[in-house]
């Protein structure tokens, strides 16, 4: 359902980056939790809380924006969440959101994904702002998120080496740039 076979790797982390690479993915770099927490100046700005675990505002050595998932509730040696790593990395489009670097650290996993300046779809369709106001989207605007996130799906389904079904699209899934383009996000959790 999208995850590569199981694969058996030993704990170091250059046994990690090895096990990445085989995957024929241009993988993501692997941060320690220490450098997590300094990314996002120990957690200061929430952006979000989803159902494996909270989201921060961060940024990269080199300045980029970036939105630290710090997951929870996983367990394990942290086999499952390398594959997902792999799978969530050999994805590439421009309506799915791209995964910039990762954490596996004793129980501490993140994922570090590029950072959407307009948050979520769900800002923009539920609540009190979805009817009028600054957070209202014109028809044009909402029509081409519409059209991105089918080609998303699509490239999921029958563009991906290994085809993905995300079984959890809804608004809070699907993410906007700066320009309003729409990214898919949580494919490789759900």
């Amino acid at each position: 359902y999208g995850m590569i076979p199981c694969y058996k790797w030993p704990r170091n982390s250059s046994r990690l980056e090895s096990f990445l690479q085989k995957q024929g993915t241009l993988h993501p770099k692997g941060y320690t939790y220490s450098e997590v927490k300094k990314m996002t100046k120990s957690f200061a700005h929430k952006l979000g809380q989803g159902g494996y675990g909270a989201v921060y505002r961060g940024n990269m050595p080199d300045g980029r924006e970036i939105a630290v998932k710090m997951l929870k509730g996983i367990e394990g040696d942290g086999e499952e969440f390398m594959n997902e790593v792999a799978s969530i990395s050999r994805t590439s489009h421009v309506n799915i959101v791209t995964l910039v670097g990762y954490c596996l650290q004793g129980s501490k996993r993140a994922l570090l994904y590029e950072y959407m300046a307009n948050g979520s779809l769900e800002r923009y369709t539920f609540g009190n702002n979805s009817t009028q106001g600054e957070d209202t989207l014109s028809w044009d605007k909402l029509f081409n998120i519409v059209i991105g996130i089918a080609r998303g799906l699509e490239y999921l389904h029958t563009g991906c080496n290994t085809p993905i079904v995300h079984f959890d699209i809804k608004p809070q899934n699907i993410l906007l740039d700066q320009d309003f383009c729409p990214k898919i996000s949580d494919f490789g959790l759900a």
